[in-house]
């Protein structure tokens, strides 16, 4: 087990919330077309509420803190909030699109022990990752404040978030992060906005487009192994859970709002009413949420899938049933191995004569 593993492993056992991702404003320079935010400002938390809650979560066991918005840096005491959450000792990560990352906010942020800076890049060609932030000039401004994080010793990622529109781009936004040396990490997910409204998912990559990117070693590395069969269900994973979400992870809106996680808008409580760790140790609805095992899950449970799948129990709330499962990863699940889900043959009965399409891999 490595070091992370154990961390976690220790963070579940005793209840602790490893990480907490706190969004500091919705506001933003941008105006992405798959953005799950209002951008409109209805009262976020003030400097000395941010300070307050950073304190708690501190006292709470808190370890890693991600601050992203909105774009975070539309605050004009951002950098007084990271230099408070770093004399408190967080591993502080950064989510910009680094649009108003200039040489003396490169310093500044270095200086200040930010540890990693996550910026979404969605296509090498300006005119598509421009028309999708809807901000002329968006690509280069961004890049070149990418440039200035990394001569600072910055460690930064691409984000490359996957929609219609980009899906064929996703070669060229990796060959750029190698270029500037930066990672890169990949997203074929468009989520729902946090309001339920769910006309963003139009823009969701098709299956036949999203198997091409499952096919590309130099996104996913070893096709053979990413899009293997998934392994046995036993009885480890019947016990297991979905993910870290609400277990040893949550997230917090800029007015104080608590949910398991940024893609799961449970509302569980707020700090502005209650302390962060009442909510933590008694919420009903955070108790819910980490009282439901594998085994429980009313499709998933009986999936072959189970094992391996991606399931976002965030998603699958947004649908409807946090129990339930998430046709997204269902459809990831079918693409990325050719076998087909629980939750869709659940939708479409008539897929259980489809056992399976030829793997991914075998045409690799």
């Amino acid at each position: 087990m490595s070091l992370m593993e154990n961390l976690n492993h220790k963070a579940l056992t005793l209840g602790i919330p490893l990480s907490v991702h706190l969004d500091v404003t919705y506001r933003c320079n941008e105006r992405c077309k798959h953005c799950y935010v209002d951008h409109e400002d209805h009262g976020e938390m003030t400097t000395e509420e941010i300070r307050g809650l950073l304190r708690q979560l501190q006292m709470a066991g808190v370890l890693f803190l991600t601050l992203s918005g909105g774009e975070p840096l539309l605050r004009s005491d951002c950098l007084e909030i990271i230099e408070y959450a770093n004399s408190l000792s967080f591993y502080v990560k950064l989510k910009t699109n680094a649009v108003l990352i200039n040489k003396q906010y490169a310093a500044r942020l270095r200086a200040l022990g930010v540890r990693q800076v996550q910026v979404s890049i969605y296509s090498h060609r300006s005119e598509i990752h421009d028309g999708i932030t809807k901000l002329p000039g968006s690509l280069e401004r961004s890049l070149a404040g990418i440039v200035l994080l990394r001569s600072e010793g910055i460690h930064v990622t691409l984000a490359n978030v996957l929609m219609t529109g980009n899906s064929q781009d996703s070669d060229g936004v990796h060959e750029l992060a190698g270029q500037i040396g930066a990672e890169y990490t990949l997203d074929p997910t468009i989520t729902p906005m946090l309001s339920g409204d769910t006309s963003v998912l139009k823009l969701r990559i098709p299956g036949t487009e999203l198997r091409e990117v499952f096919q590309n070693k130099n996104l996913v590395g070893d096709v053979q192994q990413f899009c293997a069969p998934p392994p046995p269900v036993d009885e480890d994973v019947l016990d297991g859970y979905s993910c870290s979400a609400g277990h040893s992870a949550c997230y917090i809106t800029p007015y104080g709002d608590v949910f398991p996680c940024v893609q799961f808008p449970l509302p569980c409580g707020n700090v502005r009413v209650q302390s962060f760790q009442e909510i933590w140790k008694s919420s009903p609805q955070l108790k819910e949420v980490r009282s439901i095992r594998a085994r429980d899950l009313s499709t998933c449970s009986s999936c072959s899938h189970l094992g391996g799948c991606t399931r976002c129990p965030g998603l699958a709330f947004m649908e409807g049933d946090m129990r339930g499962p998430s046709s997204a990863d269902c459809e990831k699940s079918f693409v990325r191995t050719g076998i087909v889900s629980a939750g869709m043959m659940a939708k479409q009965p008539a897929l259980a004569n489809l056992v399976q399409i030829a793997p991914i891999g075998s045409r690799a």
